[in-house]
């Protein structure tokens, strides 16, 4: 089983993963006045001029990527819109589009992680089993996976491949334990993800409980906004009604999915698990790319974003409304 070593060894300082592994991470810290997070590093336009009040800087800004979701009432996703018709703010300054386009031909990196609690165990055959199906449906060669499972501590078992028989081989290795570190998951998903091109996912098949995380939720969440990654989690619930569900658990999972732009299932049986992965399949193959150079640069650490879509877009597409989602907005600051 090959452990998590490479990315994490840049963050070590406090015991995370326990006495077995020797693996160990720091809670992510900021660096003020860093380069915004984005792929591509050429210099913007000039600087716009700002109010005095302002802090500005005179740094070089990277292209901000913001990937988006539109959906009609009935959450079917709708890909024949243009770029005049969405308008990006950033802290309510609205910004000029530098790229506009649809995400099926860019690379897709998915984490695949994968809860291996002990409340999970009579499930796991059946979870193993869909998200086969969905890494064969999803998975061209220029795209990769890599397999975490995460119980009491958090193992990285396949790195990103499209090698179907090494993400198999991979699956089977799968092994169920006792906790479950859902936060430091996604934490080092998050990691494993930055260095990456194109779009970054993380779905994640879970109870919703954390029992074992040395990182919090809040830095789980900014880890996921720092990689620019989009969390889809899978939540399992055997009974709906059951009063050991960890309610708090699960809408935390949907608060991350809202802040990245991702959307929260519910699964309680493998037909409603296959029919989650293939929502997220087709919802990755109908997303726009909208990216710009941050008109301001102010001094503070996260920036909030909004995206309309024009109404006379909406109305001439013969539709009452739509629904855009993408991440809340983006941390200046890189992750320790």
């Amino acid at each position: 089983m090959k452990l998590w070593t490479s990315v994490v060894a840049v963050a070590l300082a406090v015991p995370l993963f326990g006495q077995a592994t020797g693996r160990t991470v720091a809670p992510a810290q900021a660096e003020t006045a860093a380069p915004a997070q984005g792929t591509q590093q050429q210099s913007p336009p000039a600087e716009q001029q700002t109010d005095d009040t302002v802090a500005t800087f005179k740094s070089e800004v990277k292209l901000v990527n913001v990937f988006a979701t539109v959906t009609d009432n009935n959450g079917a996703p709708i890909a024949s819109l243009k770029k005049e018709d969405f308008k990006v703010l950033e802290d309510g300054v609205e910004q000029k589009l530098a790229v506009f386009d649809r995400e099926s031909e860019l690379p897709l990196s998915i984490v695949m992680a994968l809860d291996t609690s002990l409340s999970t165990k009579k499930d796991l055959p059946l979870e193993l089993a869909s998200a086969r199906k969905f890494a064969r449906s999803i998975l061209r060669p220029i795209d990769g996976l890599a397999l975490f499972q995460f119980n009491e501590i958090v193992d990285e078992i396949q790195h990103f491949t499209a090698d179907m028989k090494r993400i198999e081989r991979a699956i089977a290795r799968v092994k169920p334990g006792a906790a479950t570190a859902l936060y430091d998951a996604m934490y080092l998903g998050s990691q494993a993800l930055i260095p990456r091109q194109g779009r970054k996912v993380i779905v994640v098949i879970t109870d919703g409980g954390d029992t074992a995380s040395r990182v919090s939720y809040q830095e789980a969440v900014r880890a996921t906004q720092i990689a620019e990654t989009i969390v889809y989690p899978i939540i399992m619930v055997p009974i709906a009604a059951s009063a050991g569900r960890d309610l708090g658990g699960e809408h935390a999972l949907i608060q991350i999915a809202k802040d990245t732009g991702g959307k929260h299932y519910y699964a309680t049986s493998i037909d409603q698990l296959d029919e989650a992965f293939k929502q997220i399949s087709d919802e990755l193959r109908t997303q726009y790319l909208l990216a710009y150079y941050p008109s301001r640069r102010v001094a503070r650490d996260f920036r909030k974003i909004t995206i309309e879509v024009d109404k006379k877009a909406i109305e001439g597409a013969g539709l009452p409304e739509v629904r855009v989602r993408h991440r809340s907005g983006y941390y200046t600051s890189k992750l320790n």
